[in-house]
């Protein structure tokens, strides 16, 4: 239910539920007996704290007369099933929407379980992108009283409206009318004084994507619509106001409509302040001179780019659909690097089809080659609803049945190659994007021919000494990427442990380990740094701020 791009929420401090009710600015843990029943429970079962469940929030506000008797109870996928369905009927609810994403799906499934067993009466409303396609061999919509696929504000409303004050419906499953983005309420007043304080604050511009990958649920959107700019910059006003630093723009093609990207960067220009993070997601072809200009004024760190690249090679990129100028592309990457503070978090995809591990290798170096702070390596997913599944037979696509659905094998990549790059993408992730090894992962990488097969070399090498790819605290994996400097590829002891010292001293309060400090003068202190702990962390990590 509401926008399908929003995939994340969060929790409230150490409380095991956050309740937010009509209109609320506190967010504050809360005993059974001050709970207040609530006819409707829009319930999100969120990745972790930082994140909001920024759909329900529309759905919140867009209630009407209901939203009264209606709250937002998010919980997390780090608490146990009983907890969050607890919490849930703790408000002797009549009916409960859920949220169904690819990454909540399993969860998504216990608690309905947990809710037909305990409180059959209670009406369960389920929306989200996981439901809102190839529902029909789902068991979480059998089990579910209602099925809203797509935009849910206008249905669901309708629908509550119908379980509350009218007959109960016969019909199940409930296509949603697209909404006209003019007259929706606005969510941003139900973000909590806790979000703004700890929290990131999801935002959009517009909704819908012009461009048909297949590998995106955003294939199917018909057009791109725009939010009116007036009421919105007024929303983002208020949310300055009230102290939100933690900007993320779900928008799918930021820069497609140059005009608006260009008042928003203003925007924001004009009321920087520290601390402050821009997130938006661009087209990486398009980036003209007026935001060239408007994006190299803002201080490092402060705006992030996601720029999907997802593959250079122009027969795979024929194949999905996908367009792209590669040499703008490449152009406008190197423009970023050299000319700007901004934080390039660019994504590739593997296993899509025709990809194999040559043309994936070549790929992974022309993009390291360009200098972004972050290269995020996807494994291809099989989301319901896009046309991806055209592929399956010709080119041998095999997907894990269960969510997130990622590749196993295709007729170019096999399945062994498959999981060594989920490997790999897993080690990356902590090691070069992490921003906790920024010199000692160029030490690295500098000991080799191709970036990708050197750090693919380590990545088996990591997994063969410490046998898991998760759970792996940092003074580990320090101690391993030592050992592999050292031992593997040669490098003197005094410089791999310079290295990862002024890497572990990015971050304030760290301490440099023994078996480190062996290896140091005795007079060493690092360079130090101020680098923040908050939001700005881990880009601050990459620019040494």
């Amino acid at each position: 239910m509401g926008q399908g791009v929003v995939d994340s929420f969060g929790r409230c401090g150490n409380a095991p539920l956050t309740v937010h009710s009509a209109r609320t600015t506190e967010c504050k843990p809360v005993s059974a007996a001050e709970i207040p029943a609530r006819e409707i429970i829009l319930a999100a079962i969120n990745a972790r704290y930082r994140h909001t469940s920024f759909g329900l929030r529309y759905l919140m506000a867009n209630l009407g007369e209901l939203e009264a008797c209606a709250a937002i109870v998010e919980a997390n996928l780090q608490q146990n099933t009983d907890a969050i369905v607890e919490g849930i009927l703790a408000h002797q609810p009549r009916v409960v929407g859920l949220g169904v994403y690819v990454w909540n799906a399993v969860r998504a499934l216990e608690v309905v379980r947990a809710l037909k067993r305990r409180a059959p009466e209670v009406v369960v409303v389920l929306g989200g992108p996981e439901v809102s396609h190839e529902w029909d061999d789902q068991e979480i919509v059998s089990l579910a009283d209602y099925t809203v696929c797509g935009e849910g504000e206008d249905t669901f409303r309708t629908l509550c409206e119908q379980l509350l004050h009218g007959e109960r419906p016969t019909r199940r499953i409930w296509p949603a009318t697209t909404p006209e983005l003019a007259t929706l309420a606005s969510p941003y007043p139900l973000y909590t004084d806790e979000d703004l304080a700890h929290r990131v604050i999801y935002v959009e511009a517009s909704r819908g994507c012009p461009y048909r990958c297949q590998f995106c649920l955003s294939s199917l959107d018909k057009g791109v619509r725009m939010i009116p700019l007036e009421p919105f910059f007024a929303d983002l006003q208020t949310l300055l106001d009230r102290g939100a630093k933690d900007f993320k723009f779900i928008d799918r093609t930021f820069n497609l409509r140059i005009q608006d990207s260009v008042a928003i960067l203003r925007f924001f220009l004009d009321r920087l302040r520290p601390g402050l993070s821009l997130h938006f997601e661009m087209v990486p072809d398009r980036l003209p001179d007026e935001l060239r200009t408007l994006l190299a004024a803002f201080p490092p760190g402060t705006v992030q780019l996601e720029i999907g690249i997802q593959s250079w090679d122009p027969v795979v990129g024929k194949l999905i659909e996908r367009r792209q100028d590669a040499q703008r592309t490449e152009d406008n990457l190197r423009f970023l690097a050299e000319h700007t503070g901004v934080h390039v978090h660019a994504d590739l995809i593997v296993g899509l089809p025709g990809e194999d591990l040559g043309t994936f290798a070549a790929g992974f170096d022309r993009l390291y080659g360009l200098g972004p702070q972050e290269i995020q390596v996807g494994i291809l997913k099989r989301l319901r609803g896009t046309p991806i599944v055209q592929h399956d037979e010709s080119k041998r696509m095999v997907y894990n049945p269960s969510p997130p659905y990622d590749v196993v094998s295709t007729s170019t990549m096999t399945g062994s190659e498959v999981n060594a790059m989920k490997r790999f993408a897993r080690y990356w992730d902590l090691i070069a994007n992490s921003g906790n090894f920024v010199g000692s992962t160029a030490l690295l990488l500098s000991q080799g021919g191709s970036p990708f097969a050197t750090f693919y070399a380590f990545s088996e090498w990591l997994f063969e000494s410490i046998q898991t790819t998760h759970h792996i605290d940092l003074h580990t994996l320090i101690r391993q990427v030592f050992v592999y400097l050292t031992t593997i590829q040669g490098v003197p002891a005094s410089d791999a442990a310079s290295a990862l010292a002024q890497d572990l001293h990015r971050t304030p309060g760290r301490k440099t380990p023994r078996f480190l400090k062996e290896h140091l003068p005795r007079d060493w202190k690092g360079a130090g740094t101020t680098s923040p702990t908050g939001s700005l962390a881990r880009q601050n990590r990459h620019w040494g701020v």
